[in-house]
């Protein structure tokens, strides 16, 4: 597919900017070891990180009604390995700060930050995301004009209002911008549905059951670029091969 004239650009953070379980596991050895520390009881009830994601997973599926409250699910589940434990359930807030300080603290895949740089300079971006990422903490949020948060703004991707309010921050029509993201339903889709144009970021390093696309699904068949890095895209509009 060729891009058409693109004024403005948005970008998922999780798996498109950084590595998201890379960093979720960070921060969950960083909350367990916090735990274990604070609330030596609950050895028993979280002997290992894993049985910590385990927790916070089966406490995801127990409350549906937080589905996407991703603050409150951790909360939550830190709340009942507590209360298991038989430890203070005061601690469950600054534990959750733990978690969350850790969580901020992540890896930019190589090509992203000399991408950013030289899509700013040219194009508004704008960052679009479901998750609990800041780019105030992250860093690189001198590279865009506004962050829309799903549990800020009360609008989750694939809803087309997330996406047509990326579009007015930039300032741009919604067809002359383009979304760059790792998940096909979420990101792709929702952002065709939408009436942008769609980049889907498939690295080689993150293995992700959103990289699997059906090829004889309806939704395979529209257009929309596939790339494997940033320089690429650079690339494409405009950059010169030289793009470090």
């Amino acid at each position: 597919m060729r891009l058409n004239h693109v004024a403005a650009l948005s970008f998922d953070l999780d798996d498109t900017l950084w590595s998201f379980g890379v960093t979720v596991k960070r921060a969950e050895d960083a909350l367990h070891a916090w735990l274990l520390e604070h609330a030596p009881g609950t050895a028993s009830v979280l002997p290992s990180r894993m049985a910590l994601a385990e927790l916070r997973n089966e406490y995801e599926r127990s409350r549906p009604d937080l589905a996407g409250d991703f603050r409150a699910l951790r909360l939550g589940s830190i709340d009942l390995a507590l209360s298991l434990a038989k430890e203070d359930p005061l601690l469950a807030a600054h534990a959750y700060d733990v978690f969350f300080a850790a969580r901020q603290q992540v890896e930019f895949f190589e090509d992203v930050m000399p991408a950013l740089a030289w899509l700013s300079a040219r194009f508004p971006l704008v960052a679009v995301t479901n998750g609990n990422a800041d780019l105030r903490l992250t860093g690189g949020s001198e590279f865009f004009r506004a962050t829309l948060s799903a549990a800020v703004v009360g609008i989750a991707k694939p809803h087309e209002e997330i996406f047509h309010r990326a579009a007015r921050e930039a300032g741009v029509a919604p067809e002359t911008m383009l979304h760059v993201g790792d998940d096909f339903r979420l990101d792709v889709l929702g952002a065709l549905d939408a009436g942008l144009q769609a980049a889907w970021l498939v690295r080689e390093n993150v293995t992700s059951a959103h990289a699997l696309v059906d090829a004889s699904s309806p939704a395979a068949t529209r257009p929309y670029v596939t790339l494997n890095e940033l320089r690429t895209l650079c690339r494409m509009l405009g950059a010169p091969p030289s793009l470090a």
